[in-house]
């Protein structure tokens, strides 16, 4: 069976929802460190839930859901992300998916992320932990964590994962950008180092969220990494809440089989009050 969309396939786009570089406007007091930053955005305790839709054929089918949380752990923040897959979906594709990530308290830069992932016949383990001082990271991995095996890798200076770039940027203050702007990214994952570009479309007042209303939204265009999920070309809208929050509230995208939704489901735990809803 080709494999087909699935919730994971969004859990890797997610660290794109916030892609505001800090390699933007490096003069401007507004733009962070890129090896440490203050944060001011989210605190232990924050739960956001998606719910995924997929599209085939022209029908909406409700695949799944991904739940991000932030746990206090000492020194660190302990990032977790898990996709499930909904019980009527599991016959057409099964998707159980752990993500976690623990971050420095002071830098938000990780030193330990785990992906334990099992999507319909495929199974990955990887566990990287971060030397940034040296600019190392030692990936153990394979199929499964009795077979993993590491290797060891050079860093092009302060790196982060597909979880922790995601609390890193939200600290960048959006209002740096101008609509048009394109900006890169840099995450360590599956073993290689990803320079991503994303584009900032610009607000929308009026942003309709299936189940949830309306929201004022910043807008950005992630460029897609290219292969068994997205197609050359293939372009993503993810509309992030125009507040001190700056949270993801819907996500649309082509995938190589059809069409994906993702859209805010549920949140608490928030540091700021949501002033980005539509009253």
């Amino acid at each position: 069976m080709k494999r087909l969309a699935r919730p994971s396939a969004l859990i890797l786009a997610l660290p794109l929802l916030f892609a505001f570089s800090p390699m933007v406007n490096q003069q401007s007091a507004t733009v962070p460190e890129p090896c440490q930053v203050d944060n001011s955005v989210f605190n232990a305790g924050e739960e956001i839930v998606y719910k995924v839709y997929y599209n085939w054929n022209f029908v909406w089918m409700s695949a799944g859901e991904v739940t991000f949380r932030v746990y206090d752990d000492g020194d660190d923040y302990h990032l977790s992300a898990r996709g499930r897959t909904y019980s009527s979906y599991d016959w057409f594709f099964q998707v159980r998916d752990n993500y976690d990530c623990y971050i420095n308290k002071e830098t938000l830069l990780p030193r330990l992320s785990i992906r334990d992932i099992q999507e319909g016949d495929y199974e990955r383990y990887d566990r990287i932990t971060y030397d940034q001082q040296a600019q190392r990271a030692t990936s153990v991995k394979g199929r499964s964590r009795e077979d993993a095996t590491p290797e060891s890798f050079d860093l092009d200076g302060c790196m982060h994962d597909i979880l922790s770039i995601m609390n890193y940027l939200r600290n960048v203050n959006v209002a740096a950008l101008n609509t048009g702007d394109e900006v890169p990214i840099s995450i360590f994952f599956d073993r290689e180092t990803y320079p991503l570009r994303v584009k900032y479309l610009g607000t929308e007042r009026n942003t309709k969220v299936k189940g949830m209303g309306r929201y004022k939204t910043h807008m950005f265009s992630p460029q897609l990494i290219a292969g068994e999920v997205f197609k050359e070309g293939d372009e993503m809208t993810v509309y992030v809440s125009q507040d001190e929050n700056k949270i993801p509230v819907l996500i649309e995208s082509p995938v190589s089989v059809g069409s994906v939704k993702v859209v805010l489901k549920s949140y608490k735990g928030l540091r700021h009050d949501f002033t980005a809803k539509v009253k």
